[in-house]
């Protein structure tokens, strides 16, 4: 299929197959919004439901302890509910 006949989620399922992406990431190169990209991940996950392919998520991580269990794994916090601290890295996302 041609990459002009693709749809911008098929574009985003076929790139999280080759590589795990933060939401920032693939909405840098797409040229959308981060929350955009989210709301194309999350249905990317639900089409694959009855699939041999699963979404996978590593959760956003506080950089300064460490702190993983988040509430929400989608979606990036605004600080870490441990230390405070406002540097959370984003999730990652992978199809497999």
């Amino acid at each position: 299929m041609r990459e002009a006949s693709r749809t911008t989620r098929e574009r985003i399922a076929d790139r999280l197959r080759d590589q795990a992406l933060p939401a920032g990431t693939l909405a840098r190169e797409f040229d959308i919004r981060a929350t955009t990209a989210l709301d194309h991940v999350q249905h990317i996950a639900r089409s694959l439901d009855g699939t041999d392919e699963e979404l996978l998520v590593a959760p956003p991580e506080c950089e300064e302890c460490g702190f993983t269990d988040f509430d929400d794994l989608v979606n990036r916090p605004s600080r870490c509910p441990e230390c405070k601290n406002e540097g959370v890295a984003e999730p990652v996302f992978r199809v497999e």
